[in-house]
């Protein structure tokens, strides 16, 4: 196993597999998502190009098995700015860890703290003072959330982050088994870095 950083013009060997790998990780809960494999790639072309982004790949031989993504939130103000607005903190000051994917099969490794300490490193490289992400809000009632799920809201406790109260998105995606996209709250959590 190996865990790298790639930025720019480094990851246009691997944004394929990465939309590939969004799609299949994000299908189970809590997202549910019912992936587009145009709209991943185009997405993940915004990382691609901008300078200050940053994706760590987890790779089992060459086979990318896992990625998360993170940039400058002001990089998200269109889709966040309102989220932050009553909070006084200035986007300019925080790094967004956007999204983070790994098959079940190499979860428990580790893999997930070294997406984070990679991320963190390049938001502090670049100035910025707190680390933010968001989770899917679901009801702990929710019809296809499977027998034994764990949130993984004590690891991200344990590395630092609290949620920040009423610092919600909402975002529109098509569901499994659904034919429209619909609503969905996004709870933003944060540390200082």
């Amino acid at each position: 196993m190996r865990v790298e950083v790639l930025t720019g013009a480094e990851l246009d060997d691997v944004l394929d597999d990465v939309a590939r790998l969004r799609i299949t990780v994000f299908h189970a809960f809590p997202y549910l998502y019912d992936g587009d494999f145009e709209y991943e790639r185009s997405y993940l072309q915004t990382y691609r190009d901008s300078e200050n982004a940053v994706l760590v790949g987890a790779f089992d031989g060459d086979k990318l098995v896992g990625a998360a993504t993170g940039a400058p939130m002001i990089e998200h103000a269109s889709d966040f700015a309102q989220a932050f607005e009553k909070t006084g903190l200035d986007l300019e000051s925080i790094f967004y860890c956007a999204e983070s994917v790994l098959l079940p099969e190499y979860r428990g490794l580790g893999i997930g703290h070294q997406f984070f300490d990679q991320r963190e490193a390049h938001g502090r490289k670049l100035g910025k003072s707190y680390s933010c992400f968001c989770s899917v809000m679901r009801p702990d009632d929710h019809p296809m959330k499977p027998e034994g799920y764990r949130p993984l809201n004590g690891f991200w406790r344990k590395r630092g982050y609290d949620p920040l109260p009423g610092v919600v998105a909402h975002f529109k995606w098509k569901e499994r088994g659904q034919t429209e996209q619909t609503d969905h709250d996004l709870q933003f959590w944060m540390r200082e870095l």
